[in-house]
Parts: structure tokens; sequence; C-alpha cells
């Protein structure tokens, strides 16, 4: 095993630095938000890039926003490897999504120049510029374009919600211009993420660190049942087309079949809008959300048909109709074995309690795990809390999170 820091060193480091970063973008009760190309994104990159200089990163902007800095190799033929994640928050957000990857890939690249001096292949920490979709009605613009997913022009004609074009907000940040390098790159040889879990499974479970196998794959749906609007008191129950019945009936289907499931698939119905919403009014038309998510997806696929038949029967036996509009289908994405295989043999060499896990939500990882060798790490989440300033993990918890990082890059680049 490397040279690690000294507990108490690693410890004082980590807060300090996550607390330097949460200061751009609030930090404090109200929680951290720091959107693409605002002024405390742009604080925040600054800041970064300042502090890659400091321990002897070369930093660099590619055209889109994303910042590497980066540890020169021994070898000039060989890839990077890539570590990091992104700097942007939901608004009123906690300080430790995204930005703990980013101050992890920091302190590990520090450690290993200082005490093992250039790697033989390069390490470059990046600083991803987007990823949560906050600002505006685009995911993984960071990680899409180093990836070559997303492109520039997908940006034309999406505002904020003020009104301000996305092209402008670039601009006005200093991007998209071609003043930078392309953000499209050829020469990555794997990405590390570092992550806070945002869930409740390694707490619950007493373990230390998650080795992610797959991201799990998404469908999203509106579900729309119309019915008929009719007088509350003088409608007979048996002549109704009712649609808030129906719905209601069709989210049961759904819940049980889901709580049924012994395969890890979840299922969410989280809005629902009814017209014409009024109490002594049988409702017309009902349309709620739906939201199912495994890292199979086949199993996907299997729940939505078996559940979407029988709401066809159930509709039909109350005299509504159903309309589903899929408008999210992404799929499942498996991490590296190797990679995940290297992280398990150095926790075993720690004696480190971890497991095997799949992640729910979405992660740049899924971005970059199409595209290179990738492994998505996870440090546990208090209560699984998260996109709020309640976010928190313990110092002890972060220290072994960044010394698996360490000793990670170490076996890759060294």
């Amino acid at each position: 095993m490397i040279e690690q820091p000294k507990p108490s060193a690693l410890s004082e480091q980590i807060e300090e630095l996550i607390d330097w970063l949460a200061e751009h973008g609030g930090g404090r009760e109200e929680g951290v938000t720091r959107l693409l190309y605002d002024p405390a994104w742009r604080s925040a990159q600054r800041a970064i890039e300042a502090k890659m200089e400091e321990i002897g990163l070369l930093p660099r902007y590619d055209d889109a926003g994303n910042l590497f800095g980066r540890m020169a190799g021994r070898d000039p033929e060989a890839r990077v490897v890539l570590t990091g994640s992104h700097v942007d928050t939901v608004t009123g957000g906690g300080k430790y999504d995204g930005a703990y990857g980013i101050v992890a890939a920091l302190i590990a690249a520090e450690h290993l120049l200082a005490h093992h001096g250039a790697p033989l292949k390069p390490i470059e920490v990046v600083s991803l510029c987007e990823e949560e979709g906050s600002r505006f009605p685009m995911t993984y613009w960071g990680s899409g374009h180093i990836t070559g997913v997303k492109k520039r022009e997908d940006a034309a004609g999406i505002v904020d919600a003020n009104g301000v074009p996305f092209e402008e907000a670039m601009r006005e940040a200093g991007f998209g211009y071609g003043l930078h390098p392309e953000p499209k790159r050829g020469d990555l040889e794997c990405f590390i993420e570092l992550h806070i879990e945002q869930g409740q499974i390694l707490e619950r479970e007493g373990q230390s660190i998650g080795i992610v196998s797959h991201i799990v794959g998404q469908r999203r749906y509106d579900i729309t049942v119309t019915g008929e609007s009719n007088h509350a008191g003088t409608t007979p129950m048996r002549w109704r087309r009712d649609a808030m019945s129906t719905a209601a009936e069709l989210i049961g289907v759904l819940m049980k079949r889901a709580n049924a499931d012994q395969t890890g698939l979840v299922a969410t119905v989280g809005r629902m809008d009814v017209k014409p919403n009024v109490g002594n009014v049988i409702a017309r038309e009902v349309t709620f959300s739906l939201d199912v998510r495994h890292e199979d997806s086949e199993t996907i696929r299997a729940f939505c048909e078996e559940c979407f038949k029988e709401f066809e029967t159930i509709a039909a036996a109350q005299g509504t109709s159903v309309a589903i509009r899929k408008w999210m289908d992404e799929e499942p994405v498996a991490m590296d074995a190797e990679l995940g295989a290297a992280a398990e043999s150095i926790l075993r060499q720690q004696n480190m309690a971890y497991r095997r896990m799949t992640s729910g939500a979405g992660h740049d990882s899924q971005v970059f795990g199409t595209f290179c060798p990738t492994a998505l790490l996870f440090v546990p989440s208090r209560g699984g809390l998260s996109h709020s300033p309640a976010e928190f993990t313990e110092t002890e918890d972060l220290e072994r999170g960044v010394k698996l990082l360490i000793d990670l890059l170490y076996k890759l680049a060294y």
C-alpha cells in the first residue's frame, strides 16, 4: 500500500476545501446555488483553477467551460486517467454533491505529486461544467461535450427561467467563442468519479464504500386519464366516468406491482394535474407522472407493458380512456468491471467495509460509461439526504473515499 496522508491532516484538508468551495454560491442555511455560467459558477471555476496551479497542475478550459488540471505523465504516448465531478448544483443544494468529487481529486493529485512525483500516465482533475440541468433544460452539458454526445447547437433556442438564452449565458461566461480547445476528447484511458451516495443503503448497512456496477435505466411517462365532468352530488356512483377514480386505481396497480418486485425495481408517481380540480366536481381529466428505474432494461420494459395492459382493462370498466406518453427512455449503463475489481482489491487490502451496488440516480459516469472505462465510487450520505442544505457525510467517510482514490490513481497511472 502506498504512503497515505495522516488522518487528522487529511480530515482538516477535506473539511476546509469542502467549505471553501461552498462559499462560491452560498453554503450556509440557504444551501449552495451554482447554476451553469452564473456568477457563482464562474467564481467557483476560477477558484478551482487557482487551486490547480497552487498544487502543481496545469489548468485549462475547453470551449464548453469544463476545467481540467493536468499532471503530465512520463510516457508521452500514454492516455489520460481522468477524475473529478461536476461543479454546478441544484438551487439551494448541499455542499457535497459534485463538489466532493472535485475536492477529493485535487487532494489526491496533490498527495501523489508530493510523495511520488510525476506519474507514468497523465492524470487530469476535471471540474465538469454542468450535470444537474438546474438552470437550463439540458443535463450533462459537461460530460456530454467531452464524449461527443452534446454539441453547441443542441443549446439553440433554450432559455432559463428568466428568459436568458443558453448561448448568451455561455458567451457571457467567456465560452462558445472558439477561444478554448474543442471539448470532445479522444485521449482518455478511463474516468473515475467519487461521489456521495445520495441514498441510505451504505449508511443503513454500515458500509464505508460503494462500488457501483450499474447506473440504472430510466423510463418516464405522462399518463392521462380522460373521463367526464359532472355534479358531485347528483351523479350516482354507478353512472360516473370519473378520471380521478380511474387514476387512483392505476396508481394502485403500479405500486402493488413495484412492491412485489424482488429485483430492485422502483416506480414513482410524483406529480398529478387534475381538471377541473374543483372539490364538488367529478374530474374529467387527470394526468400523472410515472418514473420507472432498474439496472436491466428488459425488466423495465416488462413492468411497463404489464401495467399498461392492466390500465386498459381498468379504464374500459370505468368508462374512461388512457393515453400514455413516453418522454424519457435511458438505457442502464454498466461501469467497468476491471476498474471495479481494482477498487475492490484495494479495499480488501485496507480491510474496508464495502459493497457492490447500483446507482438509482444519474451521474456523469453514465455518460462516460459508454465512452471509456468508468468507475463510480460512493461514500455514505447521512439519512440519504441530498439536493438539500441538510446533505451531510461524516468526515471519516470522506477520508476513506479520498484514500481509495489516491490508491486507485496510483495503481492506474504509476
